[in-house]
């Protein structure tokens, strides 16, 4: 694939929000708000109501209040793209839908957990909320928690549609990265969902982040992944290295556990989390070392 197509493709910062709870556990609206404007106003797009959101643990009307606000917020500024997939396609058909009337720009369906369907299965699903979702499509491959990969020629044969906007990818497969970023179509962007593969994904030709450590460090993230796009290599492997303790850190409990504590160290969120992930699991040790290094980063300055 050629440079010049790759220069043409969309792509940046994208941040999958937390969803911030209040003490007697109801979502906290202003919190959430507050998180959505920081993200816009560094340049990020807004994906809601996903694995970082807790969505599995929110109701319908507290997905809905979510995606309404990130859409008010979002929407004419950035790409506003909440999770609206499940492992019931005419549940994530109905929720893509509503989506749609909430005013969202897109659509992040996750390959379906538990049921593990096998490749032409994942083709049908997809094209079926394509068809009556009534949103472009943003693929979501994290065979860590789906327990089905989506492989390149699935992928690729869903990207000869231009319903399907791109994939965040998360299998942490560097051929298969590969792979994508040489077989996809002009528009069709590749994003890392993992914060450790930024600047590897980058350099391969990829095209942005669906980043988690964005919610604590946004400047630093949008920063990193617009010098990458720029093609400044060198400065961008320089912001990779900066960060790469704060993503290492984040992610040695399940998210959003640390995320959510480091939020709260910046006076931005309660650390609460809903069951079935607990607060305190996150240990004194892993808390001391994200104390640091909110302070060495200069987080929140």
């Amino acid at each position: 694939m050629s440079q010049g197509r790759k220069q043409e493709r969309k792509g940046g910062t994208f941040t999958a929000v937390y969803t911030p709870f209040q003490a007697d556990g109801r979502i906290d609206e202003a919190a959430f708000r507050a998180q959505c404007e920081r993200l816009v106003a560094a340049g990020s797009g807004l994906v809601p109501c996903g694995t970082t959101g807790e969505t599995p643990s929110l109701t319908i009307e507290e997905w809905e209040a979510l995606v309404r606000i990130a859409v008010e917020v979002g929407k004419g500024r950035v790409l506003v793209i909440p999770g609206t997939g499940s492992n019931d396609t005419a549940d994530t058909i109905r929720t893509t839908r509503r989506a749609a009337e909430l005013g969202a720009d897109a659509a992040l369906v996750v390959v379906p957990p538990y049921n593990k369907p096998p490749q032409r299965s994942l083709l049908a699903h997809f094209r079926a909320v394509a068809d009556q979702g009534g949103l472009p499509i943003l693929l979501y491959n994290v065979p860590g928690r789906c327990a089905s990969n989506m492989t390149v020629e699935t992928t690729l044969e869903l990207a000869k549609d231009p319903r399907f906007i791109g994939i965040k990818e998360a299998s942490g497969i560097l051929g298969l990265f590969e792979a994508l970023v040489m077989g996809a179509p002009e528009g069709f962007m590749v994003l890392s969902g993992d914060d450790g593969w930024t600047m590897p994904l980058m350099a391969l030709g990829g095209d942005g982040i669906v980043s988690v450590v964005a919610n604590v460090a946004p400047d630093r993230v949008v920063a990193l992944v617009e010098t990458a796009r720029r093609g400044d290599f060198v400065a961008a492997r320089r912001l990779h290295y900066e960060l790469k303790p704060l993503v290492d850190a984040l992610f040695q409990v399940s998210n959003p556990i640390p995320v959510k504590y480091v939020a709260s160290l910046l006076g931005h969120a309660r650390p609460d989390v809903r069951l079935p992930l607990t607060a305190d699991a996150l240990e004194e040790p892993l808390a001391a070392k994200l104390q640091a290094l909110v302070r060495d980063l200069e987080l929140g300055a």
